[in-house]
């Protein structure tokens, strides 16, 4: 089942309102003392249907879960598809600046303060969830894939696992390697982090940074499931032919 409403963050877009999506497993009405794991993920409208989502094709995520009867809720909230640049400003934990994009001021924080307080104590409260650090995750794509690295590192109190698919490494290198070293994650942090094969040309030295990252995360102790995948593109469509492997990462050991 999925549910899905329209929500508004005040503390970034005002009354505007955007949607929230809720996948929650048919298990639950066959038992309604069941309580599941939680993934957030960012670009909501791309979850689940293509109809939503940005370029017409979306991961489909909700039909691989009733498939596989995978046990856990998915919570999703569509981006800001403001023309200046108000996704990347949502998802970017720093202001950065780009030929392309010209300066974008980093709301990231803003992003995240609002989804573990404002949005999780919703989730928490109207569907039937394990709450508790160990059963919290989240996952993205791209600027999402960045903020899901950020949200791991940064909000570690409340995420112990995380999916970060084709992070966008490349928004203010420099600023996310010392998020790395400055971090102090739990023990047993759990990060699945990818990038496609035909998408390292898209910015220059990506393997490198992602190389490099990967070291950090390792120093850590994060337990690093990184993947360069064959043929891997910067898509939708990509994304979602890694479902069953970041799925696994996220509740592996768990079921």
């Amino acid at each position: 089942m999925i549910d899905s409403w329209e929500l508004t963050i005040p503390e970034l877009t005002g009354d505007e309102p955007r949607r929230a999506y809720v996948y929650l497993p048919d298990s639950w009405e066959q038992d309604q003392g069941l309580r599941y794991p939680v993934l957030y993920m960012f670009d909501g409208h791309n979850v689940f249907f293509d109809e939503d989502a940005t370029f017409g094709k979306s991961w489909g995520l909700g039909e691989y879960l009733d498939a596989t009867e995978t046990q856990v809720i998915v919570a999703a909230v569509e981006c800001n598809h403001h023309p200046d640049n108000g996704r990347l400003s949502e998802y970017s934990p720093f202001t950065f600046r780009t030929p392309q994009f010209k300066k974008v001021v980093g709301r990231g924080k803003l992003t995240m303060d609002w989804l573990t307080t404002v949005f999780k104590s919703e989730i928490d409260r109207e569907f039937p969830t394990l709450p508790g650090r160990e059963d919290t995750f989240i996952a993205g794509s791209s600027m999402g894939g960045l903020m899901s690295l950020y949200a791991l590192l940064e909000y570690n109190h409340v995420f112990s696992r995380a999916a970060a698919l084709s992070p966008s490494l490349w928004v203010s290198p420099g600023k996310v390697e010392s998020l790395i070293r400055s971090a102090h994650p739990a023990p047993g942090t759990v990060l699945y982090m990818d990038y496609g094969s035909e998408e390292l040309g898209n910015h220059s030295g990506m393997l490198r940074r992602l190389n490099g990252a990967a070291g950090l995360l390792l120093d850590k102790r994060i337990f690093l499931d990184f993947r360069i995948v064959p043929g891997g593109e910067h898509s939708e469509a990509s994304w979602e032919r890694q479902i069953p492997f970041f799925m696994s990462t996220l509740l592996y050991g768990r079921e």
